[in-house]
């Protein structure tokens, strides 16, 4: 819920750190995203107030609202995407580089899940953020479509409607992980990389025991 408590006033940035503040800006809604009980309801005069500063100063670095969280919502996919693509960056073959993969998109889910919840939840609202600001959703998709094709076709390339499909499901099949473990936490779970391997076993038609020694710090 949204504290009561009110911010001291912020001290006016030197003439020449505007640049500051945007930082301050985007910081401040990314926060209020990961910790807000309903985040769809974030107004620019919350944002202004965890900052210390009058709504109007905002539009000088954002047209409007829907702007500041497609910026915010744009960095923590980037930040994924690149979570994931560090963790392949090492694998010696296929199925090594998307059980890389996947294991790095759970854990960061798991590790965020305020962040995850604001990027995958599905609560916010199209007129407060673009569609556009979804898109990069679609890279992740790929990126985890075109390991899995490569992985259960031998290192081939696959592009078809078919492949995106098994992704697809592959994706979908990690979120509910994810969302699950992130909702339900106290529930008496199997370990975290048993759940991914079986998993992953279910959509490479690899056995859980193949996968298991790719997970890390096997």
């Amino acid at each position: 819920m949204e504290s009561s408590a009110q911010p001291e006033p912020r001290r006016r940035n030197p003439r020449g750190q505007g640049a500051m503040l945007r930082e301050q800006l985007i910081a401040a809604t990314a926060r209020l995203l990961a910790t807000m009980d309903r985040p769809e309801t974030l107004t620019l005069r919350q944002v202004a107030r965890e900052v210390g500063i009058a709504p109007a100063s905002i539009y000088g670095h954002f047209p409007d609202l829907g702007a500041l969280i497609q910026h915010v919502l744009q960095q923590r996919y980037d930040e994924l995407a690149e979570t994931m693509q560090s963790a392949a960056q090492s694998a010696a073959e296929p199925l090594a580089d998307l059980v890389a993969r996947c294991v790095a998109y759970v854990h960061w889910g798991i590790q965020h899940p305020g962040e995850y919840r604001t990027l995958f939840g599905g609560g916010m609202p199209a007129e407060i953020v673009p569609l556009s600001a979804r898109g990069a959703g679609e890279e992740l998709l790929g990126s985890v479509s075109d390991s899995l094709a490569r992985a259960a076709h031998d290192g081939e390339a696959v592009t078809d409607a078919a492949a995106w499909r098994a992704g697809l499901l592959l994706w979908m099949a990690l979120h509910g992980l994810v969302a699950l473990y992130n909702e339900h936490g106290r529930l008496p779970w199997p370990p975290l990389p048993q759940l991914i391997a079986e998993t992953l076993a279910l959509h490479t038609g690899r056995s859980a025991a193949e996968i298991a020694p790719l997970l890390p710090g096997s």
